[in-house]
């Protein structure tokens, strides 16, 4: 990862009116803090830690420390408190594909039975296209996001009934 991807990275987060991203590629975890009350486009703070130790600016504050393992988050599903349902939750930011094109069917819509391993969706972050697979069987109640639409971490992505 370089320096213009990190960029592009600030302005998408920017774009979205995230308030905090985390991102781990590789040996680089990257955070960025955005007050909420800070108008779209305004970045707070940035974080990048590779492997090496090292100082780069990229916005207005960069610090780089060794990090001992980097873990990879996975979609976790969290039960509703309202509901008996779960919540498939995005494991990263970028934009949310419910299928690979436009002229082809979404992986899953609402009604569908699907099981461990079955692909939900695609999230497109910094050009990698990452498909996204089920950790829970069951059956589709609602899709909470539109096609095409930026996502945060942690946004809630799917209502499922494991029933």
């Amino acid at each position: 990862m370089d320096l213009k991807d990190i960029q592009e990275l600030i302005k998408f987060v920017a774009k979205s009116g995230a308030t905090e991203v985390s991102l781990e590629i590789d040996n680089i975890k990257i955070s960025i803090k955005s007050p909420a009350k800070k108008k779209r486009g305004e970045v707070d703070e940035i974080t990048t830690i590779p492997q090496a130790p090292a100082q780069v600016m990229v916005a207005p504050i960069v610090s780089a420390t060794p990090v001992a393992a980097i873990t990879a988050s996975s979609p976790a599903p969290v039960a509703s408190e309202n509901s008996n349902y779960i919540t498939i939750k995005a494991s990263m930011i970028g934009t949310f594909y419910r299928s690979t094109s436009p002229e082809t069917p979404p992986f899953v819509s609402v009604g569908d039975i699907i099981k461990e391993g079955d692909t939900l969706c695609v999230i497109e972050a910094m050009k990698l296209f990452n498909e996204i697979e089920s950790e829970v069987s069951g059956k589709v109640v609602k899709v909470l996001v539109d096609d095409s639409t930026p996502i945060e971490f942690d946004q809630a992505l799917f209502l499922v009934d494991p029933s």
